[in-house]
């Protein structure tokens, strides 16, 4: 039999994870369950899991950018990311061997892998930074034995030093194969980054000396990799690493929980992997754990809960049973003590039998109870957020029916006294809100911890951006049916949140239900830096490989054709919107800069080529309208010169040859719709299979404008514009438009209350709300019907696409996505005849 590839092997696992988290809130809880009695406590005694584990004394011996004061001291922190790195580590004090050095000596578990950083400790807390001044979230090591660590501290978190620096850049292969591993995390000095396509990867900053790197598999599909690496001043060490595969293994958790939990709720296994809904990430609150991502455990008729999974062979598993996340209502050691549990996958099915000994810590539990509007889509899942030292992860409730859904809070409840609360739809709090709790960072309800137990309930009245939506009244159209390969899609905006993963289905299930034929992607990479350039996936912002192949997968097994279009996001540089005119204009933009620059779009393209390949996307879309600059004769936002090179038709030309080695479908580029970019002669245009033109064009500057106008100046722009473009070229070209649900949208400038427009995408969720835009879902609504009769009435126009959709919520906001707002109403009668399923 053939072996699958990387890819499938890793989607086979995951998808079986998703296949039980998609049980999530399938069940109803239709009595009242806190009046029933019912016990889930299982009688008798629970085999524990738990036994003694080898451990391997591990001297950790770090030097110090300068000398401790004297009320300072030193400790080494062993990282919780389960529970949460803010919340839970273990810190042990280190010794003195003298001004600059110390040490400390723990016993370790046999083939685990251990996070861990280090802390100085005075009047407050200081954590140890990166070289370039990034938070290290954590330093990893794989125990294999008994062994010495010997570290250096770059920074502190309050001050800086002046140190040699070097850097490690190399790839990760399958031992097995030889093939490159994308989505492998490598990390030296707690400098972390995730391998792309080809198995790449490259740590900067770090110090000069020996560094201790490792490779590590997020899902534990590959064994852990571990080797010193010298890091010479200014100079970079390249290595090939490889890393062996293992097998799968059934592991079958077993868990009796409390007498006091409420029969029947969801209980899930927060875990270190990706499996077990770790993200890698830094999210709300300190939490890295999402409760979406998380397996969801079957209740048993003898009252366990149980679930059984394929985990690979060798893996360090850290875990916790738990009713919401690795923080919240998860299990707690009767004295209050955080739970965790560990154990090294073994080589054989394993089944392990647990026993909560208690969900609550502190005060009494807290029952929330709320009732929700009836306009509330069918399929939406109620959440409550909690705000402690900031706003955190939101967390699913459990249904009622009858527009109703609790959630029973049992702790932490010790450290809380007096604390926050708010409820928003298919967790997008901040976006998907009660209108009493608007925003990022609102109020909220408030409510304070008792000895005595609660039973809060509240209700929803409205729901912010979904206040009363009703359907579009539809104007029938003579719709000429297009000739086959005419695209009628939907583009995803390219903000993204880990949690996105659960509601992609139910986005890919919109997308079709209005007729759509394709789906357009935007996965994409963070510019963390502009000099030295640091262009990467950042976890929590951009999607793993694994995130976007799982997508790809669930958008064809919809019928679904697939096309990606990275688009870089600037959210660490320039704050909450993807604008990059700031990166642009800070960027050095000489000889060396620009060879960096194109080098690293060169690896980002090929890594969705790839990604295009092994997943069976149709079409992938390079460029952009945030790319002007490096085209030839480029500008910047102001109109000055961007200094690009001279050759820079030729780098493009190169990369999109490049590109075609790796990916053999549709390639097409991404062109904004400017004066600039249609004038502009880009001969490597004839090098792509057709134009995805980026449209926000103006159509009328007068307030009374009717759609017949807006018609008319489309048609004018696109036949004295665009037809001659397609003509030179004799290439296809896909109508892309994005057009924010705003007054002054039609006008191309949505007002910034500045004297100036916002960009389309500053609208976009989970942005905060702009109040000098207006909402206005008409003008929308207008201009669709006016662009649609326009391409209609053009049959060179090859596609219509609408951009910016928000795919976890039915938002009736100010942005440019269309779901479930009367726009989507006008695709859903247009797309079916554009495409001849409805005569």
């Amino acid at each position: 039999m053939k072996k699958p590839s990387t890819l499938s092997r890793r989607m086979i696992v995951v998808v079986l994870m998703l296949a039980i988290v998609g049980q999530a809130c399938t069940f109803s809880l239709l009595e009242n369950p806190f009046t029933t009695g019912t016990s889930t406590q299982t009688p008798g005694v629970a085999v524990p899991s738990a036994t003694p584990q080898a451990m391997a004394q591990t001297n950790f011996v770090v030097i110090l950018p300068e000398p401790l004061q004297a009320n300072e001291t030193l400790v080494i922190a062993v990282m919780d990311e389960v529970t949460g790195l803010a919340f839970s580590s273990l810190q042990y004090p280190m010794s003195a061997r003298d001004s600059l050095t110390y040490t400390a000596v723990l016993p370790l578990p046999f083939n685990s892998v251990v996070k861990y950083r280090y802390i100085r400790r005075g009047a407050a807390q200081v954590l140890e930074d990166t070289s370039l001044g990034s938070e290290i979230r954590y330093r990893m090591f794989y125990v294999a034995g008994p062994s010495e660590i010997q570290d250096v501290i770059s920074d502190w978190g309050d001050r800086s030093y002046v140190r040699p620096i070097g850097s490690i850049l190399g790839q990760v292969f399958n031992t097995d194969t030889g093939s490159p591993l994308a989505n492998m995390l490598v990390t030296a000095a707690g400098v972390q980054q995730f391998t792309d396509s080809s198995g790449r990867f490259e740590l900067v900053g770090l110090p000069t000396g020996t560094q201790t790197l490792l490779v590590y598999s997020p899902d534990g599909l590959y064994q852990p990799f571990q080797q010193g690496a010298m890091v010479a001043e200014n100079n970079a060490t390249v290595v090939n690493l490889r890393v062996k595969p293992m097998p799968l293994v059934n592991v079958t958790f077993s868990v009796v929980v409390p007498e006091s939990t409420v029969p029947g709720v969801p209980v899930r296994i927060a875990g270190n992997i990706l499996q077990l809904g770790n993200t890698f990430a830094d999210l709300q609150g300190g939490v890295s754990t999402n409760p979406d991502r998380m397996p969801i455990l079957n209740l048993q008729a003898d009252g366990r809960y149980s679930a059984t999974m394929a985990l690979p062979v060798g893996t360090h598993i850290q875990y916790k049973y738990t009713l919401g996340d690795g923080y919240w209502n998860a299990e707690h050691k009767s004295d209050g003590q955080w739970v965790l549990r560990e154990f090294v996958v073994p080589a054989q099915d394993l089944s392990i039998q647990d026993s909560v000994e208690t969900w609550s810590f502190g005060d009494s539990p807290i029952l929330f109870e709320v009732t929700v509007p009836s306009v509330t889509p069918p399929g939406d899942i109620i959440y409550i957020q909690f705000n402690t030292f900031g706003w955190m992860e939101p967390i699913p409730m459990w249904p009622l029916g009858n527009n109703r859904w609790t959630y029973k809070l049992y702790g932490p409840l010790n450290i809380l006294g007096s604390f926050s609360y708010r409820y928003c739809r298919n967790g997008q709090c901040g976006s998907a809100d009660d209108a009493q709790t608007v925003g990022s960072a609102p109020t909220g309800r408030q409510v304070s911890t008792s000895v005595i137990g609660q039973d809060i309930q509240d209700t929803v009245n409205t729901w912010k951006w979904y206040e009363n939506p009703e359907p579009i009244s539809l104007v029938g159209a003579n719709i000429v049916p297009r000739a086959g390969g005419f695209i009628a899609g939907v583009e995803f905006q390219a903000t993204y949140h880990p949690n996105w993963s659960f509601y992609a289905p139910q986005g890919f299930a919109n997308t079709q239900a209005i007729g759509a034929n394709m789906v357009i992607l935007t996965p994409s990479w963070t510019f963390s830096r502009v000099s030295p350039l640091g262009f990467a996936p950042v976890p929590g912002i951009d999607p793993l490989w694994i995130d976007s192949a799982i997508m790809i997968s669930q958008a064809r097994a919809l019928g679904l054709n697939v096309s990606l279009f990275p688009t870089p996001n600037f959210e660490t540089l320039n704050g909450p919107t993807s604008l990059s005119t700031n990166f642009w204009k800070d960027a050095p933009k000489d000889a060396v800069w620009w060879q960096s620059w194109f080098a690293r779009y060169r690896t980002f393209a090929v890594n969705y080529a790839d990604l295009a390949t092994q997943t069976g996307a149709q079409t992938l879309i390079l460029g952009g309208d945030w790319i002007a600059p490096a085209l030839p004769n480029g500008k910047l936002a102001d109109g000055t010169p961007s200094n690009v090179p001279a050759d820079a038709d030729a780098q493009w030309r190169s990369i999109i040859a490049e590109v075609r080695t790796h990916f053999k479908g549709q390639v097409l580029w991404g062109l904004p719709f400017t004066k600039a970019a249609i004038e502009v002669p880009l001969d490597f245009l004839r090098d792509v299979d057709g134009i995805y033109l980026l449209w926000s064009a103006s159509l009328s500057s007068n307030p009374s404008a009717t759609k017949l106008d807006y018609a008319n100046e489309a048609g004018r722009l696109l036949d004295n514009e665009v037809a001659t473009l397609v003509s030179l070229l004799n290439k296809p070209l896909i109508l892309a438009i994005a057009y924010p649900s705003a007054a002054g949208s039609a006008n191309g400038c949505v007002p910034n209350g500045q004297g100036g427009c916002l960009d389309w995408t500053e609208l976009n969720r989970p942005n905060a709300d702009i109040s000098s835009a207006i909402l206005s879902l008409q003008t929308q609504a207008d201009i669709y019907e006016a662009m649609l009769a326009t391409v209609n009435a053009r049959p060179w126009i090859s596609g219509f696409v609408s951009r910016g959709y928000y795919p976890p919520a039915a938002l009736q906001d100010k942005s440019a996505s269309i779901h479930s707002k009367p726009t989507a109403d006008i695709l859903w009668y247009w797309f079916p005849r554009m495409l001849g399923t409805i005569k």
